[in-house]
């Protein structure tokens, strides 16, 4: 049986240790839904939102929140993180935002949390700047599609 990495002897959270792993480039990608009502798809589209350009706001908070995953995730490796690509677009005739994430580096362990976080972070920033207005906005199906680099190599969804 498998020992739990994030424990040590006595049972204690701890840092798996990444030093022995090879550096290799590694990327990963999430992705994830807003679902709004009509009204509110066409107020963003609009970007008269009260509180600006919802969609640039939400790919700020996305690449900022890759930065700070390590502050937000208990036991997750702070990394040097070599790029990022955040993207929110509402496609016509949907009011459905759809938000997506790759993350580089290169190093020693791989990019999904900080892929997962900058989906997470520009969703929830999605509904912060609309609340006001729907309450009633469903963020959804946050989810790795994508990741390469490191012993387990590739992987899609």
């Amino acid at each position: 049986m498998k020992k739990l990495t994030h424990m040590d002897a006595r049972g204690k959270p701890r840092i798996v240790d990444v030093s022995a792993k090879s550096k290799t480039e590694r990327t990963a990608t999430a992705e994830g839904f807003v679902r709004l009502s009509a009204a509110t798809a066409k107020l963003v589209r609009s970007k008269r939102s009260k509180k600006g350009d919802v969609l640039q706001v939400a790919i700020l908070a996305g690449i900022q929140a890759v930065k700070r995953t390590s502050d937000i995730i208990p036991l997750c490796h702070p990394i040097l993180v070599t790029g990022v690509e955040v993207d929110a677009g509402l496609p016509a005739g949907k009011n459905t935002v759809h938000i997506r994430a790759t993350v580089r580096t290169t190093g020693e362990t791989g990019v999904e949390m900080e892929a997962l976080t900058a989906v997470s972070a520009a969703a929830l920033t999605i509904y912060d700047m609309l609340k006001a207005v729907e309450r009633g906005i469903v963020i959804e199906n946050i989810r790795l599609v994508h990741k390469a680099g490191g012993k387990s190599g590739e992987w899609r969804r």
